[in-house]
């Protein structure tokens, strides 16, 4: 009679125990996922960002070339940055290219300050608040992304859910910026161009 009751004891503590261990996996589980699905989300509202600065560019562009006729390298730089950003695949080049498109624009807009008339010029300063309120979601969505990413990487690297994290065959990700390298060729192009436009 105490022999049963303590295997049942036994049993009922092992039950228990398994149940637990099940439930905290569970839970792990569907922390990952959730993780998982905020990077989507929030890279998806980069991305629609990104999309809606490439389709301003073709209005900014048709504004300013008919003042700006001397500058054709500064037009050209930009929808060069257009093509690259658009074309971009991974995360990493979409950072590269989305430097790129910034550092264009900036010097566009550097640039626009030596023609009066096209400062005046209505459309360009629609476009021009345009693209710095663009500029500034663009910032922010960013941040937001890689503080999801920071979270998740953590997660995915700490004990136990790393083994969770490899049964799922999750990865740690890429955040939204660019190298030191990329940045600091980036910077040498930009002051060679600039230089030589003096």
């Amino acid at each position: 009679m105490v022999l049963s009751f303590v295997v049942l004891a036994i049993l009922a503590v092992f039950i228990i125990t398994v149940i637990a261990v099940i439930l905290y996996f569970v839970g792990v589980y569907n922390k990952l996922v959730a993780f998982k699905n905020n990077i989507d989300r929030s890279f998806s509202n980069i991305d629609v960002l990104l999309k809606q600065r490439h389709d301003e560019i073709p209005n900014l562009v048709e504004t300013v070339k008919g003042y700006m006729q001397h500058e054709q390298q500064t037009l050209l730089a930009v929808t060069q940055a257009r093509a690259a950003s658009m074309n971009a695949a991974s995360i990493g080049q979409k950072a590269t290219a989305d430097l790129k498109m910034a550092t264009a624009l900036r010097s566009l807009f550097a640039v626009a300050k030596n023609y009066p008339q096209l400062k005046a010029n209505e459309n360009f300063l629609k476009l021009q608040n345009r693209f710095s309120e663009l500029e500034e979601r663009i910032a922010e969505r960013r941040e937001f992304f890689n503080d999801d990413v920071n979270t998740y990487n953590t997660r995915v690297g700490q004990i136990p859910d790393v083994f969770v994290a490899s049964f799922m065959s999750l990865k740690p990700r890429q955040m939204f910026q660019v190298s030191a390298e990329d940045r600091k060729q980036l910077e040498v192009k930009s002051a060679t161009t600039q230089g030589s436009g003096a």
